[in-house]
């Protein structure tokens, strides 16, 4: 049972073809020059395939919320999962969505210029020309209000995003929205878990960003907790509307 993504549709890209790929737990919104879904659902079949058998030989990877050692030998997908579990403090599954956006992204720029792989509210984009992201927040006041500008320069940029009252991935806080912004959209997703499990009330923020400037890689972040706001790094918040 698929949740409906309603705030994929919030930001309206022009020039790019939109389409979906469903595969089990990854439900992929992708936007790019022409259509891949084939292209596309070939890559996220590749990928899962090579963590669900990573994870058939080592079930600890699954489960664990430590942070997790890869063997030389392990898939590239999953050495990514667990070197960004050791710069965050979290579980390698923390990074799962981030990592099959980027993967899956990655793919699909050999057959179009610009893509944005959107995956359970983490992303992947790599893009011609400026966008805007919306943030959705819940209950909170700033939900459809504003977004993140992203340019082209930024790019390839990965957007990770944990929330303890939306959806269900597990976060152990209470932000309506913790969006972190890296070159790894593994990093980014970890991340984004990590600071999320500090925050159980607004006060928390400072503690929080804080957290994000020791984060290696980690470009900024924005948290949110009803009508407080939080920011750090290379992050330009735009009104909506």
């Amino acid at each position: 049972m698929h949740e409906p993504r309603f705030y994929r549709h919030w930001i309206k890209d022009s020039g790019l073809i939109s389409f979906n790929v469903v595969v089990a737990q990854t439900d992929l919104y992708i936007r790019s020059r022409r259509n891949l879904k084939d292209k596309a659902l070939n890559s996220v079949l590749k990928h899962r395939g090579s963590l669900k058998a990573y994870i058939g030989r080592h079930p600890l990877f699954l489960t664990t919320l430590d942070t997790y050692q890869a063997e030389a030998e392990a898939p590239a997908i999953v050495k990514e999962m667990a070197r960004v579990s050791q710069l965050t403090g979290v579980g390698p599954m923390a990074a799962v969505a981030g990592t099959i956006a980027e993967a899956v992204g990655r793919d699909l720029l050999a057959f179009s210029p610009e893509v944005i792989v959107e995956n359970g509210g983490d992303i992947f984009l790599k893009i011609s020309k400026k966008r805007l992201v919306g943030i959705y927040a819940g209950q909170s006041a700033f939900t459809k209000k504003i977004a993140l500008e992203i340019t082209p320069g930024e790019t390839p940029l990965g957007i990770g995003t944990s929330s303890g009252t939306v959806g269900h991935s597990l976060s152990l806080g209470s932000a309506d929205a913790v969006i972190a912004l890296s070159s790894s959209a593994a990093l980014a997703d970890a991340a984004a878990t990590a600071l999320g499990n500090i925050v159980k009330a607004a006060d928390d923020i400072p503690e929080a960003i804080e957290k994000a400037r020791s984060i290696e890689g980690l470009r900024g972040v924005v948290i949110i907790v009803g009508d407080k706001m939080g920011v750090w790094g290379g992050v330009r918040i735009v009104p909506l509307g």
